[in-house]
């Protein structure tokens, strides 16, 4: 298991190591005349000239890299070129609002697939139409039109839940309870439709197997046979789907908190790119992989756990 675990975490760094290069490389090589467009087209070649100097753009491009990877590699991201503010301290600021969001949806996603899909491959019928309708409509409609939909009538029109804002649970559980229902709701369904068709098409797939009539032929009852047996065989594939939503999710919530005013890493995101920040995009880029590949050792280590032959591979 120490061996599976190290080669996972050597890929991971190799992965944060590539993103990093890519991303630098395209940011800074692809960027033009960085320092005539933070300084203005009215600036004169001096002052365009110094500011480059002072931020080391007159440096080759492997120096500006291994500069920036040295002092990455203490925390230290550098500073925005528009706010002054440490990258890592507008990071680490807005990430637990982005990871509330993604996390909560990802297990409201989990425990309702489960559900929905169980339920579709041992009911069929009725029940498997009203899932399939579910996916259906989780993969047709983008989830920014979901969520001002839900802002609509939720908020506005009922005012159940806070149209915008976030409250942080230290402050209220209840006001925190509220500001991200909606937006967790808004990003539940697309992961829910791909998630439960997946347990769904496992499930029947495990069901139709020698093992489960063995099972049956000995007298367990078929919940136990199930719970027990036939999703731990059909959970793989599902863990699997449900970390490439994880990932997709990430992206979704970009669009998500601009809907619901969130001051999560999104909005970081949008500010950064439209204003050129590319210290602050490169510090976003570079923490978003690390989430990634931590979510992926996550759900390779529960993919170990369930079948121990994921070791091996």
């Amino acid at each position: 298991m120490l061996t599976f675990i190290l080669r996972r975490l050597l890929a991971g760094v190799v992965l944060v190591l590539a993103v990093s290069v890519v991303a630098f490389t395209l940011l800074y090589a692809g960027g033009g005349d960085i320092a005539r467009r933070i300084m203005g087209q009215s600036a004169t070649d001096e002052v365009v000239a110094r500011r480059a100097a002072e931020l080391g753009l007159d440096q080759p491009l492997v120096v500006q890299y291994w500069n920036w990877l040295t002092s990455a590699l203490t925390g230290d991201f550098g500073v925005s070129w528009f706010t002054s503010q440490p990258v890592t301290a507008s990071i680490t600021g807005r990430l637990s609002v982005t990871l509330t969001l993604v996390i909560g949806t990802t297990i409201v996603a989990a425990i309702l697939s489960v559900i929905l899909g169980v339920l579709a491959a041992r009911r069929g019928g009725w029940v498997d139409g009203v899932v399939q309708f579910i996916a259906i409509v989780g993969f047709a409609i983008p989830g920014f039109l979901i969520a001002l939909y839900l802002v609509l009538w939720f908020a506005i029109d009922l005012g159940w839940f806070r149209a915008t804002g976030y409250v942080p649970i230290t402050d209220s559980f209840g006001g925190w309870v509220s500001s991200i229902t909606l937006p967790i709701t808004a990003l539940s369904l697309s992961a829910i439709a791909a998630v439960s068709q997946q347990i769904r098409g496992s499930v029947l797939d495990a069901m139709s197997r020698d093992y489960v009539r063995t099972l049956r032929a000995r007298g367990l009852g078929i919940n136990r046979v199930v719970y027990e047996h036939v999703l731990r065989n059909a959970g793989g594939p599902a863990l699997a789907v449900l970390a490439v939503q994880f990932v997709g999710l990430l992206g979704g919530a970009v669009i998500v908190e601009q809907v619901f005013a969130l001051p999560g890493i999104g909005q970081l995101t949008v500010s950064a790119t439209s204003s050129g920040d590319i210290p602050m995009v490169m510090g976003i880029v570079v923490a978003t992989a690390i989430i990634v590949v931590i979510v992926n050792l996550l759900i390779d280590l529960a993919q170990a756990a369930l079948n121990p032959k994921v070791r091996l591979s």
